[in-house]
């Protein structure tokens, strides 16, 4: 199978070094990134450095910083069979518009909303901003609890393939499942999209929860009461329940609050050293979606009703309206409720 991904950031790195040395099949796998100077840098050493650092590339990737549209539409390096955007959520429609008229399905790896384009309108998942720009493409999403350092290094990981299209969800399935990545197919791409979208704003909150010692019984119950939330938001967008106890929704969740590798949950933990969100995301050197997503997320969520108090803390709390104690007290506060999704 031919397979293009674009975007070398640390994730869509890490699955094209899956790809291509997978044992199971054999993929031609072409990485390709706009900066012609770190192409240039990944060939040389055969590893993106800045990203992953001794993650040695397999024999049969090829880096690329070729135009884009020629390389799709050549015979030499076109012709593929599967397209990843391993973009962030904001380069999510304009490479949706430049891979449309390739006629080849497509998946991306984003996880959030995208941010609204006009004021007062809702910010949107993936499968929403495709259907705005590109109905006709076929596509889905590739979803899961994943770092991507573990995947680059060929430790055990499970991921969803979710699309509406059964051939969509074969594909990704033939592309990426190997002895050490298990794919699993799914139908619910809302499900998937939220799950992914949420979960990194959760992950602040447990960070600042872990942060200011608040203890294990609090972290307990902020994952819990996150995954309440998560599930209202996704069914209230046409979402199965039953996928946010999947890969993900739980195992996201679980993965990204708790884990040290995680970067939303080192904004969390930044925040409650006393640091501003600024220095905080500088720190980080890397993209933490949730920081730019927590506020469509909840905009979204009040549009829709949904109540979702532990995002709007973080809300709060990015936008300098509460400090980390204000926060934790706001949540404390709140009033007896049933516990119910």
């Amino acid at each position: 199978m031919k397979i293009i991904v674009i975007g070398a950031g640390a994730w869509g790195t890490a699955l094209a070094i899956s790809a291509a040395r997978n044992t199971r099949q054999a993929h031609a796998v072409t990485l390709w990134a706009r900066d012609a100077s770190a192409v240039d840098r990944m060939e040389s050493e055969r590893c993106n450095s800045r990203y992953l650092p001794g993650c040695g590339f397999p024999p049969s990737l090829r880096v690329s910083a070729s135009d884009l549209s020629s390389l799709l539409a050549s015979s030499d390096g076109g012709g593929f069979d599967l397209i990843i955007i391993a973009t962030p959520m904001a380069g999510l429609r304009e490479t949706l518009l430049q891979v449309a008229a390739a006629a080849c399905p497509v998946a991306w790896l984003c996880k959030g909303f995208e941010a609204p384009l006009v004021q007062g309108a809702p910010g949107l998942l993936g499968h929403e901003v495709l259907q705005s720009v590109a109905p006709c493409v076929q596509a889905g999403v590739l979803s899961g609890p994943s770092f991507a350092q573990e995947v680059a290094a060929g430790q055990p990981t499970a991921l969803v393939a979710a699309s509406p299209h059964e051939s969509v969800r074969l594909l990704l399935v033939d592309a990426f499942h190997s002895p050490d990545l298990r794919v699993y197919a799914n139908e619910d791409v809302a499900g998937v999209e939220v799950g992914g979208a949420v979960k990194n704003v959760l992950a602040i909150a447990t960070g600042l929860c872990d942060g200011l010692d608040l203890g294990m019984n609090a972290r307990a119950a902020l994952i819990t009461r996150g995954l309440a939330e998560m599930t209202r938001l996704g069914m209230a967008m046409g979402a199965k329940a039953e996928t946010f106890m999947g890969l993900s929704g739980l195992g996201d969740l679980v993965l990204t609050a708790t884990g040290d590798l995680s970067r939303n949950r080192k904004v969390g933990l930044a925040l409650a050293s006393g640091k501003t969100l600024e220095q905080a995301v500088a720190e980080l050197g890397h993209v933490a979606e949730g920081v730019y997503s927590a506020r469509t997320v909840w905009q979204r969520a009040v549009s829709l009703g949904v109540p979702m108090p532990i995002t709007q803390a973080v809300v709060g709390l990015l936008d300098g309206q509460l400090k980390a104690h204000q926060a934790v007290a706001a949540l404390m506060g709140r009033g007896p409720a049933s516990e119910v999704y």
